[in-house]
């Protein structure tokens, strides 16, 4: 069975996450990498995340379309796809290919963005409501 490999925040879960994730289960074992608290905050700013690591990989482990996540707290999940060495690295479609890290070693299928589904927006739509 192939080894499907993500990543990302997964900070608040929405269909669009679901989606991409079910998407992956279509095509074999799925593991997701996660990015810690530390990492989440380098990238997206001092008030994020705002579920913890903890909560984050709870949600995602009780999915049935997931089978294993690992935290990781680089910037990039580099290291951690050469430790896993994953058959298919799938990206939402917010990414483009030559965007995706491992794109040189790995081969990427870009899921199709699921439109109005992103951590953002939902933050943005909370904040002003």
């Amino acid at each position: 069975m192939s080894v499907i490999f993500t990543n990302g925040c997964f900070d608040i879960l929405h269909r669009g996450h679901v989606e991409m994730l079910n998407y992956c289960k279509s095509l074999g074992r799925v593991v997701v990498g996660l990015n810690s608290d530390n990492s989440v905050k380098r990238l997206k700013g001092k008030n994020r995340p705002i579920n913890s690591q903890d909560d984050r990989k709870y949600i995602l482990e009780s999915l049935t379309c997931v089978d294993k996540v690992i935290v990781f707290d680089e910037d990039t999940p580099i290291s951690l796809l050469k430790l896993i060495n994953p058959d298919i690295i799938v990206k939402g479609g917010d990414y483009e290919e030559k965007e995706v890290i491992g794109q040189n070693l790995f081969k990427v299928i870009i899921f199709d963005y699921v439109e109005g589904y992103s951590t953002t927006s939902t933050i943005q739509h909370i904040s002003n409501w």
